[in-house]
């Protein structure tokens, strides 16, 4: 991918984080979800105000949603794998920073891969979310 530029996400690209989420959702055989893209899109909205969202691509083809006040890494989803879009989200998000983390879906093998390659560590079992069932792993990364 030529072009990653990161930008910080505005209202407009809410209903493109949506379709991301939730094309994601669809292609994944383990997770249950009932939400559909633009309801996905109204939850990212709640707490927009409150997070960093980063995005990639205009209209946007990947974001990482980051809590500062709690250090932690709410979502990180692309469209497009093995370009280093999520490398270079992980990377800016981390620039300043000596201490992140996040949980991931226990089945979810490639994603703990890839934080595993950004120096991230299973530290808990969290158990299942209980909007969707599915088990999750937390996960810290200390500089």
């Amino acid at each position: 991918m030529s072009d990653l530029t990161i930008r910080h996400a505005t209202r407009e690209d809410l209903p493109a984080l949506g379709e991301i989420v939730f094309a994601w959702e669809q292609r994944t055989e383990w997770m249950q979800s009932e939400n559909y893209a633009a309801e996905i899109g109204r939850f990212i909205e709640t707490a927009f105000d409150e997070r960093i969202i980063l995005v990639v691509g205009d209209p946007a083809i990947a974001y990482l949603a980051f809590d500062p006040e709690r250090q932690r890494i709410g979502g990180l989803y692309s469209s497009v794998s093995g370009k280093g879009i999520g490398k270079a989200l992980m990377d800016k998000i981390k620039e300043g920073r000596d201490f992140l983390w996040l949980n991931t879906h226990e089945p979810n093998r490639a994603a703990q891969k890839f934080y595993k390659r950004e120096g991230f560590e299973e530290v808990s079992n969290e158990g299942a979310e209980p909007a969707n069932g599915v088990p999750e792993l937390r996960m810290e990364w200390r500089r």
